[in-house]
């Protein structure tokens, strides 16, 4: 259960989320449509800043990973393999009243909207059906993926054949799942589209503990770099009437949210039952082999997955800052420069000096392309500017004022760069200031 202060945090990340153009509501001019979120300018440079530090973190800085772009839409045999057709399903309820559907476990007896009564819970399969082609039979059947793994799991003959690479490895990728969530909710966390980063890494079976400790640790140090203070998350040792059937250990790290302790990520051992899954159901061969032992096997699996908006709603809410500043309170967001949408911005000191703009501009357009993601602010006095800039993240802002044109010449080509966390000022040469924000 949460309180009223979590609550109202929540409220507060929701709100400025949408108020900044971090995050709307789906469908929202026709009333909105539950379960769906549309990322706006700064929640997508957000999310984009995370997806981007994982991918570098896991595929990029490595030489054992490989990544892959599978498509959304697969067979329907191969989630017939996987087990999804026959067991991907939720217990769902129905109130005998109001006859609105919930999740049986977020219930307590009692419909959860009016205190009816609620019917005998039955198994509600979660997968998106939809039809192929023109011929509406049952061999146009596919749905919409529930899951990014098993894309992997169907190219990893492909990625063996083309690049013959030696084990320990693993397929990287990074795409759309959907979900049909009985009652999605908590913003983000629980929704009927999301996005997931999933490595499925292929190791010999008598080496996959080392390799399931190194990759937590591994997953813990990405977290860390995320702003995600590392004691807010745990370690959920999955017991075994808990895990997926075919789990042989699973490790749920879990993170506190406003509404709960609530899972983040996960890192599960699946053995070799994906392949050995594919390799009957397709009747192709998934056996590696290894050229210094003669040996022919199929490869047994550890899989780290990471859901992209449950992190970006814990960046928000570890983020979320609330104090006091030159006598006045305000609340920001304090994000690592790692993730934040904007590193900095760009200030002429006043809006109505051609000559302060042009160079605010010329400074702007230098940052730009040497820095990336950098804005322009000339919307309103200083002070409001910062204020804006602070409840978006931005970590540093950035003045042009008249002792940069020459007012007093030994500050000529300097600004005044603010620190977002301190409210601290310091005068910095024009040309020192792409190392300096790189150096972060």
């Amino acid at each position: 259960m949460t309180n009223k202060k979590e609550d109202n945090l929540m409220e507060k990340i929701v709100s400025l989320a949408k108020r900044r153009g971090f995050v709307f509501q789906g469908s929202e001019i026709y009333g909105g449509l539950a379960g769906t979120w549309d990322y706006g300018p700064l929640g997508l440079a957000l999310k984009n800043n995370i997806k981007n530090l994982w991918w570098q973190k896991f595929v990029l800085d490595r030489e054992d990973m490989y990544g892959l772009d599978a498509a959304i839409i697969m067979a329907g045999r191969a989630w017939e393999a996987s087990g999804h057709v026959a067991g991907f399903a939720d217990p769902m309820v129905e109130c005998e009243k109001c006859h609105k559907r919930f999740r049986e476990d977020q219930t307590d007896g009692k419909c959860p909207e009016c205190a009816g009564n609620l019917s005998q819970a039955r198994q509600f399969n979660m997968m998106f059906k939809t039809q192929i082609g023109a011929v509406e039979d049952s061999s146009a059947t596919v749905y919409l993926r529930p899951e990014t793994a098993q894309g992997i799991f169907v190219n990893f003959k492909n990625v063996l054949d083309a690049y013959h690479p030696k084990l320990p490895f693993g397929i990287a990728q990074i795409g759309k799942a959907f979900r049909n969530e009985i009652t999605p909710r908590d913003f983000v966390f629980r929704t009927r589209e999301f996005e997931q980063m999933e490595i499925e890494y292929f190791t010999k079976e008598e080496n996959w503990q080392d390799n399931f400790t190194a990759l937590h640790k591994e997953m813990r140090s990405y977290i860390e770099s995320l702003g995600i203070p590392s004691d807010k998350v745990y370690d959920l040792e999955v017991p075994e009437e808990d895990r997926a059937f075919y789990s042989k250990r699973t490790i749920d790290l879990e993170f506190d949210y406003p509404f709960g302790r609530k899972e983040l990520c996960g890192l599960a051992y699946r053995t070799n039952y994906d392949l050995s899954q594919h390799a009957e159901f397709s009747g192709k061969d998934q056996n590696y082999f290894d050229e210094q032992t003669g040996e022919k096997f199929i490869p047994h699996v550890i899989e780290p997955s990471f859901g992209v908006d449950r992190l970006v709603l814990a960046v928000l809410t570890s983020a979320y800052t609330e104090d006091e500043l030159g006598g006045e309170p305000r609340s920001y967001l304090k994000l690592n420069y790692n993730v934040a949408p904007i590193k900095a911005a760009i200030f002429p000191l006043l809006k109505n000096k051609p000559e302060l703009v042009d160079k605010a501009r010329e400074l702007y357009r230098m940052l730009k392309r040497e820095v990336g993601q950098v804005a322009f602010d000339d919307n309103g006095n200083i002070g409001k500017r910062y204020r804006r800039q602070d409840e978006i993240g931005t970590p540093y802002c950035i003045t042009v004022d008249f002792d940069t044109l020459g007012e007093k010449p030994e500050l000529l080509d300097t600004v005044t760069v603010r620190d977002r966390d301190t409210g601290d000022q310091q005068r910095l040469k024009i040309s020192e200031l792409v190392e300096f924000l790189k150096s972060k």
